[in-house]
Formats: C-alpha cells, sequence, structure tokens
C-alpha cells in the first residue's frame, strides 16, 4: 500500500470541496482495498464553537461514514465518552501513539470503548495525535486525534501503521482547515446574525458599502432593569439577560426576523420582507409570541425565586441603510435611519402608556390584514420626531391572548 496516493488524494478531495466524511470513507474504502480490514475509524478536534467543544468525521464498515459534533453541555458524554476514553488517555500522555492489541492479551475494564469494540469483533485498535502550532489552531485544543480498528486476526501489520501515521500530516490540515472554516461562519453568524453574517462572507465588507432597504424595525427594553441591576448580584443580572434575550430571539428568528444588536439590556432587530404586509404580521406575531412567552418564564423564575421583569417592543416600518458603519478596521453590520430612532422613542413611551406593544401609525397602514388586530392609542409627539403621530397596540379582543 503507497501512502503518497492517498496522501494525494485527500489533497485532490479537499481542494475540490469533499467534505470530511467523504474523505474519511474514501480512504478507508482504499485501506481496506489494500488489504487493511479497517473496521472502523474515526478523526476528532477541538471547535471554537458557543455550543460544541469538538467535532469529528466516522465511518464504520457497515454503516458508513457520519459527522458528529460534542455538545458542551452534555454530561453524559462527557463522562462516558471522554473520561475514560482512548482519546484522552493519549493527548494526556504526550506521546503521539496509543495502541491496543484487542486479542487474547487485552486487559477488559481499562477502556470500555475498546470492551466494546473487542466484543464486536475487533483485535486491534490504534490511535495517534498530531499536534499542530498555534497559528493553525482557532481557540486553542491540541489538533487532531484519529483512530483505526481492524478485525484482521493477527491485527495491525507493522507496515499498515507505518502507512496510517504517513497520513495523518494531511489528514490533519484538512480537518483543521475544514473545522476553522465551519467555526469563522458559526462564529459571524453569532456574533452578527444570519443574514448580516452571509453579507459579510459574501464579501461585503467594505466601510460605507450600504444598500437601502425598506423593513420592520424592532426596538425592545427590558422593564425595570436598572432596579434590578442594583438589587442583584452580576451573575443574576447575567442569567436573567440571557433568559429573556432566549426567548426574543428565538421568537424573532422564528417569524423571519433578524437580531442584529444587543444594546444593554435592550435588542435592535429588523424584519425585512419584499412583501410589506408579511412583514409586519410576522413582526406582530414575534411581538406576541414575546409576550406570552415571557409571562409562562415568569412564572419559573417567580417559583424559583429569581428575579422576573417584561419586555416593551416597538415595531416600526421606515427606510433604512443597512451595511457597513465605522472604521476601516472596525466594522458594524448594521442598519441606519431616522426610522430606527422613531422605534426607540416609542418604545420610549411604553411603560407610560402601559402598554407591552407599540406600533407606528406607519406600521399600522402597512400592516394589511394585520392591521385589524390593532387599537389606536390617540395621537402623541415624542421627543426628535417633528410631527406628532397616532400609535396602535395589539387589540386582546381580536385573538391575542392576554
Amino acid at each position: 500500500m503507497d501512502a503518497s496516493e492517498i496522501t494525494a488524494l485527500i489533497v485532490r478531495a479537499a481542494l475540490a470541496g469533499d467534505h470530511e466524511v467523504e474523505i474519511l470513507a474514501d480512504v478507508c474504502d482504499r485501506l481496506n482495498a489494500a488489504g487493511m480490514s479497517v473496521v472502523r475509524a474515526s478523526l476528532v478536534c477541538n471547535m471554537l464553537d458557543p455550543t460544541s467543544d469538538a467535532r469529528g468525521v466516522r465511518w464504520l464498515r457497515q454503516r458508513g461514514g457520519l459527522e458528529e459534533t460534542f455538545p458542551r453541555d452534555n454530561e453524559d458524554w462527557s463522562a462516558e465518552n471522554w473520561d475514560r476514553s482512548p482519546f484522552r488517555f493519549l493527548v494526556e500522555s504526550g506521546e503521539r501513539t496509543f495502541r491496543r492489541r484487542l486479542d487474547a492479551t487485552y486487559r477488559r475494564g481499562e477502556f470500555p470503548l475498546l470492551d466494546r469494540f473487542q466484543s464486536d469483533g475487533a483485535t486491534d485498535y490504534v490511535a495517534f495525535v498530531w499536534r499542530v502550532g498555534e497559528g493553525v489552531l482557532l481557540g486553542g485544543g491540541e489538533g487532531l486525534v484519529a483512530s483505526w480498528s481492524t478485525d484482521a486476526p493477527a491485527g495491525f501489520t507493522e507496515e499498515q501503521l507505518e502507512s496510517l501515521s504517513a497520513i495523518m500530516p494531511v489528514l490533519t490540515l484538512v480537518m483543521m482547515f475544514r473545522t476553522n472554516h465551519q467555526a469563522a461562519r458559526t462564529l459571524i453568524t453569532t456574533y452578527l446574525g444570519s443574514d448580516a453574517a452571509e453579507r459579510v462572507l459574501a464579501g461585503n465588507v467594505v466601510r460605507g458599502r450600504a444598500e437601502p432597504i425598506r423593513a420592520v424595525v424592532w426596538y425592545s427594553d427590558l422593564v425595570g432593569f436598572t432596579r434590578i441591576s442594583d438589587n442583584s448580584s452580576a451573575a443574576t443580572v447575567l442569567a436573567l439577560l440571557n433568559d429573556y434575550a432566549e426567548l426574543q430571539v428565538e421568537e424573532i428568528e422564528a417569524h423571519g426576523g433578524h437580531v442584529l444588536k444587543f444594546i444593554g439590556d435592550g435588542i435592535l432587530a429588523i424584519f425585512p420582507h419584499d412583501d410589506t404586509a408579511l412583514a409586519c404580521s410576522s413582526a406582530l406575531d414575534a411581538a406576541s409570541g414575546v409576550r406570552d412567552r415571557i409571562a409562562a418564564l415568569n412564572l419559573r423564575r417567580a417559583g424559583a425565586g429569581l428575579p422576573v421583569t417584561a419586555a416593551h417592543v416597538a415595531l416600526h416600518l421606515g427606510e433604512l441603510l443597512y451595511g457597513n458603519l465605522g472604521s476601516a478596521r472596525r466594522l458594524d453590520f448594521t442598519v441606519l435611519g431616522p426610522a430606527v430612532n422613531e422605534a426607540a422613542r416609542i418604545e420610549a413611551l411604553c411603560g407610560s402608556l402601559e402598554q407591552p406593544i407599540i406600533v407606528s401609525s406607519a406600521f399600522a397602514e402597512a400592516a394589511g390584514e394585520a392591521r385589524d388586530r390593532l387599537v389606536s392609542l390617540g395621537r402623541y409627539a415624542m421627543k426628535g420626531v417633528a410631527r406628532p403621530q397616532e400609535l396602535f397596540t395589539v387589540d386582546l379582543g381580536q385573538g391575542d391572548s392576554p
């Protein structure tokens, strides 16, 4: 078996954009065609991700390949699959290779995973760690850990082990490259939102490049946040912010909106759509959903003795500039325009008018059938807005639950 041929295959496949699952499956097929009798292979590396510690690809002879991620908060996975895993033993040992023959000489009980492999018919197991420099890592970690199992009666030959070791550098580069690429996309989306992230990744990274859009503006704020902050620990305040932000973000995104910015305890979002009436209806559904979910959240938090709050939401419709603002090397992808300021001014009236949701006259006029769900609050003057305007709130008698 010529390891250089397999290495060249991996490089060509990676440059062609093939997924690691496909690449690993092809490698295993070629190794088996050369007589190695691989039954299982696994590649794992750390991943800089808000919800996952690592990602990997795995190939099983009877099932094919699959991609897997390892969540940060999965205690069962951590205890069973990492704390007593060969990978952990190898990484912490400082060695490059770990091997256990799964024949009559194998001592069961050391690694539950290998006990299972032996019961399934495997005769040999080898794992490699390929450590990389800081210039390759994104967020820390070691590099790549890979394992191979065979059911050949005599296990792996020395030549086969040398071949597996020889393909490790290129497998590491491919896996790290794809993982870092995926992590970068995830992080940009996490911090910018899905729509802004796609625009940035498509090349919109130049200061001053923005496009005019017409969209519903969402501006929300938490009620009594300053009072809660003054009377609660920092950890309690942070947990509160996360609880109330999470449900707002989920409702906004579930109804087609894009969260652009967290402003202290406030949220700025937009609902852009060619069908303005649909955008208004979607934003109104999201605001009503937030109100209902906060009521349920408050019951749970109050039952646990935690401080509770509510959200004031303003919805406005207007012309915006959507794009890059800032310095040449420090940009923010956001919206600009008087409509954003007006939405903030409308939200400021929620407290004095004792309304959780207030929408502008421009929103009401464009809302189509959703206009029937609104009731007028009268005309009001707002600081920084040239003329008084009629404001509206949700009519609880039109199908919205209290």
